[in-house]
């Protein structure tokens, strides 16, 4: 019996909540541009800012509503008329205007920051509701710190808003205070107890204090959310937002335990989070999963080995499914023969193995001086170690190119066999060496050396 394919709405925060991450703000074309980006992305919510914040903030989310056509566009306001219909003027030109309005819920809120009561809280919410829902049917509702909510306080709150007329419940861990299964009994709890629940939309909103957001919403999705709040490049307040991207290929690679379904584009990924370092000047860390520069980079031997012979060996996605031109081979002190026989053959070189493995022992003496070897240290290595005078294996000059190869006309000479012997190409349109009589021992003698 085939599963069943949920479907799960991807809401980007980005220009919102994202922009509050400290260095990351944006002005109106800068917040423009990257929702058209969101737009080709797939995102199925854009939250284009907060209108009451600033005239500038307005300005751009007007501006998104009247020319971003495909998506919902939300507005945040706090749970106070002057926010709401603040909001409502920046999205009354949108195809699909959704006002969001938030409220906090847990007492250390309630008692040092809003200095209300609980009764005070619910009421406030009810009737901000229900204001937002007199200019707008789509209208989001959240509990701000719900993850340190007294959850039965919560589910009044939650009922109290449904009733109001809320569309959507979004159940923010602001915090980032949670933990995965605490989160996902959390919403199992809300789905359980909250009456007319069945008739609207739940989502989870988390944050990666604890390094847990992405985590979190996996679960809410598991325990019944249908719809996650992210971020490019899991930019946010304090230690970030769940990272959009990485919510997006941990449902397509493990379908086979999350089986849900998203719009996104997964080729436009690596695009957004180029064109979002761009704009607010925040590099993304070498080693983030998915669009990071390190992502698909293979320094260690019997890695660049694996990768050269089926890239499934040590990559569970391929570079090109999220929009990452290639796989990559770090030359370092880490790196094998095979790469570096490779890399070899790319700037034009071809060897015989005795000649390669000269050349292999004196580039792991400069790898371990200057951690990178780059081309043109590659290039000098391969000059110094076979002089034309002193070599007593031929240095193979570099391969004419198509162009020049066909302009020279046809030739009595035998070419010069390549080395790795050419079976098929593999994933990076790279010789594999698979010359038969030699496979077996080549492989392991491949292996033993570290590759």
């Amino acid at each position: 019996m085939a599963t069943e394919q949920v479907r799960v709405t991807v809401f980007d925060t980005t220009l919102r909540d994202g922009e509050q991450s400290p260095g990351c703000s944006m002005n109106h074309q800068e917040k423009l541009r990257l929702a058209h980006q969101l737009d080709r992305l797939g995102i199925d919510v854009i939250e284009a800012g907060f209108p009451i914040a600033s005239d500038g903030d307005f300005e751009a989310v007007k501006a998104i509503s009247a020319v971003i056509r495909r998506p919902v566009i939300a507005g945040l306001a706090r749970a106070c008329p002057a926010d709401i219909e603040r909001a409502w003027e920046a999205l009354k030109d949108a195809a699909h205007p959704r006002i969001h309005v938030f409220l906090a819920t847990s007492d250390i809120h309630l008692k040092y920051k809003l200095r209300i009561t609980r009764e005070q809280c619910l009421a406030q919410a009810r009737e901000s509701v229900a204001l937002a829902k007199s200019f707008c049917d789509d209208v989001e509702f959240s509990p701000e710190d719900a993850t340190r909510t007294d959850p039965e306080f919560l589910c009044q709150v939650l009922e109290a808003v449904v009733e109001a007329g809320a569309t959507t419940l979004n159940i923010p861990d602001t915090v980032g205070y949670s933990v995965p299964t605490e989160y996902g009994e959390l919403i199992a709890t809300i789905r359980r107890r909250v009456k007319g629940v069945e008739n609207v939309a739940i989502s989870a909103h988390c944050h990666n204090d604890l390094g847990l957001a992405v985590a979190n919403s996996m679960a809410a999705v598991a325990a019944g959310a249908r719809q996650v709040e992210c971020t490019i490049n899991g930019i946010g307040e304090r230690a970030g937002n769940a990272a959009l991207e990485e919510i997006v290929m941990a449902m397509r690679v493990r379908h086979d335990r999350y089986p849900y379904q998203t719009a996104i584009a997964a080729e436009h990924l690596f695009p957004a989070s180029q064109m979002l370092s761009e704009i607010v000047g925040v590099p993304v860390q070498p080693n983030k999963a998915v669009i990071g520069r390190n992502a698909f980079a293979h320094e260690a031997g019997i890695h660049q080995d694996g990768v050269l012979k089926n890239p499934l060996t040590y990559e569970i996605m391929t570079p090109q499914s999220v929009g990452v031109p290639d796989s990559k081979l770090v030359l370092g002190k880490h790196s094998g023969r095979h790469a570096l026989a490779i890399r070899c053959e790319q700037l034009g070189y071809q060897f015989d193995r005795r000649a390669l493995d000269d050349i292999y022992r004196r580039f792991v003496r400069l790898a371990d001086k200057i951690k990178h070897v780059e081309d043109h240290h590659l290039l000098e290595l391969i000059r110094e170690t076979h002089k034309p005078a002193s070599s007593a294996t031929p240095l193979f000059e570099p391969l004419a190119t198509a162009a020049a190869a066909g302009s020279m006309g046809s030739s009595t000479q035998e070419p010069i066999k390549p080395f790795p012997i050419v079976a098929q190409p593999n994933a990076f349109g790279v010789p594999l060496p698979v010359a038969a009589e030699h496979l077996h021992d080549q492989q392991q003698e491949d292996y033993l050396w570290g590759v």
